[in-house]
């Protein structure tokens, strides 16, 4: 743990932040294969994403950690092609939170599980769509999805599942850290 950058932390970062971006490709990924999987993206997400996250948070306890995971998924969203507002105004606004809730934390625990959990709604700009903006979401899902899709999606996305799926995905998140946190044996007194 450093609470400076230095060249090897910034080489871990871009560890990091690759194994990042690839845990966020995968979540989106995974929302193809089935309806219930875009649904549940903050779940997977979660899973997924919260170990790389606390383990980054923990070795380099200093500003900039946060805003790096953000800007490598920007720079995926526009090699993918895949760049637009709704895809990425929520990562710099993600990046930006996890930034003022880790200084304001001193960079200890606590503010590190709080900016983990932040960091892992990388994919609110694909399926909070889902809830904030169903017609573009059902135009896009028949366009870009095999027939039947759309019309699953929908299906399983009634209004009650926003906060149930969320509430699950910060839990998840929580337990996550925890167990990465005692498998590399982080530090969680600072």
């Amino acid at each position: 743990m450093e609470n400076k950058w230095n060249r090897k932390n910034v080489l871990w970062m871009l560890l990091y932040v690759a194994l990042y971006a690839a845990g966020t490709a995968i979540v989106c990924f995974l929302g193809a294969i089935h309806p219930i999987m875009f649904v549940c993206y903050q779940i997977t997400a979660g899973i997924l994403l919260s170990g790389i996250v606390i383990r980054a948070f923990r070795h380099i306890q200093a500003p900039g950690v946060a805003a790096c995971f953000s800007l490598g998924v920007i720079a995926l969203f526009f090699i993918i092609q895949d760049a637009s507002v709704w895809h990425c105004l929520p990562l710099v606004i993600m990046g930006v939170l996890a930034e003022l809730v880790r200084a304001g934390r001193k960079y200890n625990w606590t503010g590190d599980v709080l900016g983990t959990i932040i960091m892992t709604f990388s994919t609110f700009g694909f399926y909070g769509q889902i809830w904030f903006n169903r017609a573009f979401t059902y135009e896009a899902a028949v366009e870009e999805m095999p027939a039947g899709y759309a019309d699953t999606l929908m299906a399983c996305s009634p209004a009650w599942a926003f906060p149930v799926v969320v509430i699950l995905g910060l839990a998840l998140s929580v337990l996550v850290a925890n167990m990465t946190a005692t498998l590399f044996k982080l530090e969680k007194n600072q």
